[in-house]
């Protein structure tokens, strides 16, 4: 590490704007992530040291009432980032486990808090003699540069599904909704919601394509912040809706929702599912033969919500092979066929390069194999990338050609690095990140 990377990471940031040209690309790239780790360490030590200080306050705790109110009053932060800091550091002391990964840098500060929340409200019908192992799969799930949200959720899901109980989860309670508007002095209106996941997931798909960015007629890329076309999307909503009267224009049928799951996990009978034994299992279960509901843009969606709207939807059916990916459908064309781009879905879940998030409804279908070289429209020679990624493939000046695509013996997309990134260009799986 150079003299002035070491000051990058550990000195202050007064002044170094105007020193970081001296360096590398490279060098700029493991600055940011040294930054990361250290933060990540700084906010472990943080939530230790307010742990201790509410096992003995002295007179200036107990004068602020409470460690978050203290913390708040003597930082940047506000009181309810510090009650959030004094409560993850009091809920860790019983699970030892988590608070090592947390301590080591290797699970952030909100996987910690949904993966001590879970042990705390464990299902109903969860043995306590479970526990420890739910414990790895969560920490499993959370753990690493690959951890996201939807994934620790996703298993939390499929522990909710392996130990089944009546209670509604937070997720998918609607009396907990809640929608506030009001009008402010200078005449604006200010909303502000709390919805379960069902509703969140009607809510975005009906936003979905009122905010994607539009070009000028020039091709001037749009220059809306994203909160500015969400609010303008909202605009346009609300404005179809009085156009359309109560009904709207889809004559009470209600395609709105896409969810994805199973046949066999969305059976009623519990027998009807598969469950070998495997490696990764919970109470005798393979967690990875389990399947839970899953939409597009909120991810997780119980099997027993899942089975509810099954009950009035119209169902489309992909077949999957043995490693869950679709079996190819109407080949021979250049345009992805509606039932192809189905398929797609259910196979990438969205944008599939490393490290995309993109939800599926901004994604395109891309030829790995070029239509004008031969590449036929088959499930074989397609992948669903975002407009950004799709663009660096196709005409990013530098970018074109340094990535290589190919479809696994699972049948599923593989990313090849250049060079540049993984000397060993070692293949990575598609982003599949609502799995783990």
């Amino acid at each position: 590490m150079s003299v002035l990377l070491s000051d990058v990471v550990s000195g202050s940031a007064v002044g170094l704007r105007g020193r970081l040209w001296q360096l590398t690309a490279a060098e700029l790239r493991a600055a940011a992530i040294e930054a990361s780790a250290e933060i990540l360490r700084l906010e472990a030590v943080r939530v230790a040291v307010v742990d201790e200080l509410s096992l003995r306050p002295d007179d200036q705790v107990i004068a602020s009432r409470g460690m978050g109110c203290w913390l708040a009053a003597n930082t940047m932060l506000q009181v309810r980032d510090g009650k959030k800091i004094a409560a993850l550091g009091a809920a860790l002391r019983p699970f030892p486990a988590v608070a090592a990964r947390f301590d080591g840098g290797d699970c952030s500060f909100d996987h910690a808090v949904l993966i001590v929340a879970f042990c705390e409200s464990p299902p109903k019908g969860m043995p306590e003699e479970a526990l420890p192992r739910c414990i790895d799969l969560l920490l499993a799930a959370a753990s690493g540069v690959e951890a996201t949200t939807t994934k620790v959720r996703n298993v939390i899901a499929t522990l909710e599904r392996i130990f089944e109980s009546d209670e509604i989860p937070p997720a998918e309670d609607v009396d907990r909704n809640e929608l506030r508007i009001a009008s402010t002095l200078n005449g604006r209106v200010v909303v502000r919601g709390d919805f379960d996941a069902l509703t969140g997931e009607m809510l975005l798909s009906a936003l979905s394509n009122l905010t994607m960015p539009t070009p000028a007629p020039d091709g001037t890329p749009d220059s809306r912040s994203a909160a500015k076309r969400t609010a303008d999307g909202f605009t346009e909503l609300i404005r179809r809706y009085l156009d359309c009267a109560k009904t709207g224009v889809d004559g009470g049928q209600r395609p709105h929702v896409n969810v994805h799951i199973n046949a066999r996990d969305l059976a009623e009978h519990r027998d009807c599912a598969a469950t070998p034994a495997a490696p990764a299992s919970v109470g005798g279960v393979a967690v990875s033969d389990l399947d839970v509901g899953h939409m597009p843009w909120l991810g997780p969606l119980s099997v027993s919500q899942t089975r509810l709207l099954g009950c009035d939807c119209f169902l489309s059916t992909v077949l999957l092979d043995g490693h869950g990916a679709p079996l190819d459908a109407k080949p021979g064309k250049r345009l992805v066929s509606a039932e192809q781009r189905v398929a797609l879905i259910a196979r990438d879940k969205g944008c599939a390069f490393p490290g995309c998030t993109c939800v599926p409804a901004w994604t395109d279908a891309h030829h790995i194999r070029h239509w004008a070289n031969g590449g036929p429209t088959v499930m074989n020679n397609l992948v669903l990338l975002c407009r950004s990624h799709h663009r660096l493939m196709h005409r990013k000046s530098g970018f074109v050609g340094k990535w290589v695509i190919r479809i696994g013996v699972d049948n599923k997309p593989w990313f090849i690095p250049p060079p540049s990134i993984d000397p060993g260009q070692h293949p990575r799986p598609a982003n599949t990140t609502f799995k783990t």
